[in-house]
């Protein structure tokens, strides 16, 4: 939900209706994280989840020549100067992450590896609970050994970024219910991808997850910040068109397929590693959602998006829970 669909409005309409209201900082300045967790702190009371990218921040050699020769045409369409390749930026995770420890959410969680102890002992002196992402039952281990409070177990159906940091995500791929049922063995795990509806947050607890995490389904909601060219269409699927993709940050990553994807297939070697393809496409795409141009936009969603709905914030929290109190136990479904 980073980059502009998470907003303070919806992380607190959220946490209002009784859950915890989520904020991805990940693409934020530190002056930016301090200022939208106080302004989400002026629409609740209730607790706040901040999640940051760590690790993964290593730039192989690259060649720019292919991806810029691709953005030239696209730039030109979209009444855009030619695109520049910019300078490799520093990691920014240590300076954000003290930003979030000064501001104290409840809850901090993070995607793309693990944090070191010194980062654990600062979270746990200001009494955060840590949440650590795993893609894999090896990378919940690691997070589980590491000490995190419980495991945010991304199946491969998951919306955005995949958070894989110990394999090529290809060997990644597992399906959301078996790998929250492998790693409920060892440690208190949150389901997350493809979950849309109650029903499928019952089947997630019923399988040993203490919790469950939605993103795409929030995402159609008045609160989030998702540009309309991308939010009309999601309610417009009709049927999981979604891919995994690395065409518009260089990090793998599930959205729906669309004109900027459909121009990189088989040209996968031109993309630049990230955050410089990150970096390089955001013209573009602040340009196409400027303008409505949804083919040059980074639709994230995940496998469930065909049942998207669009309602306020609260109301769907208030929908989610009644559906799962509603929906059959797992023997009368069998």
């Amino acid at each position: 939900m980073g980059g502009g669909p998470g907003t303070p409005e919806l992380a607190a309409a959220v946490s209002n209706a009784g859950g915890l209201g989520s904020l991805g900082v990940a693409y934020m300045t530190p002056d930016e994280i301090r200022d939208t967790i106080r302004r989400t702190r002026a629409l609740t009371s209730g607790p706040i989840h901040v999640n940051l990218f760590a690790g993964g921040f290593v730039l192989p050699r690259f060649e720019p020549g292919p991806m810029l020769a691709i953005l030239i045409e696209i730039h030109a369409a979209l009444g855009l100067p030619a695109p520049a390749l910019p300078a490799p930026p520093r990691d920014p995770f240590p300076d954000q992450f003290e930003a979030v420890l000064a501001a104290r959410p409840e809850v901090f969680s993070f995607t793309f590896g693990t944090l070191d102890r010194p980062a654990m002992a600062k979270l746990r002196s200001r009494g955060i609970a840590i949440l650590g992402t795993a893609t894999t039952v090896e990378e919940g281990r690691i997070l589980a050994d590491a000490g995190v409070d419980a495991v945010v177990a991304q199946g491969s159906e998951a919306g955005a970024h995949r958070g894989t940091f110990t394999v090529p995500f290809e060997a990644a791929m597992v399906p959301t219910v078996q790998l929250v049922r492998d790693i409920a063995r060892f440690a208190p795990v949150i389901a997350s991808g493809g979950i849309m509806d109650g029903r499928d947050i019952r089947i997630m607890l019923e399988n040993g997850a203490s919790a469950a995490q939605l993103g795409t389904a929030f995402l159609p909601c008045p609160e989030s910040g998702a540009a309309e060219a991308y939010r009309q269409a999601l309610l417009a699927t009709k049927s999981d068109t979604t891919v995994v993709t690395r065409a518009f940050s260089g990090r793998p990553a599930r959205g729906l397929r669309n004109e900027f994807i459909a121009r990189l297939e088989g040209r996968e070697d031109a993309i630049l590693p990230y955050p410089l393809q990150n970096v390089l496409t955001r013209p573009m795409r602040t340009a196409a959602a400027k303008l409505g141009v949804a083919g040059f936009l980074s639709l994230w969603a995940g496998q469930g998006v065909a049942r998207c709905r669009m309602m306020p914030a609260g109301d769907l929290v208030m929908q989610l829970l009644r559906e799962c109190a509603n929906a059959a136990p797992a023997a009368s479904r069998s």
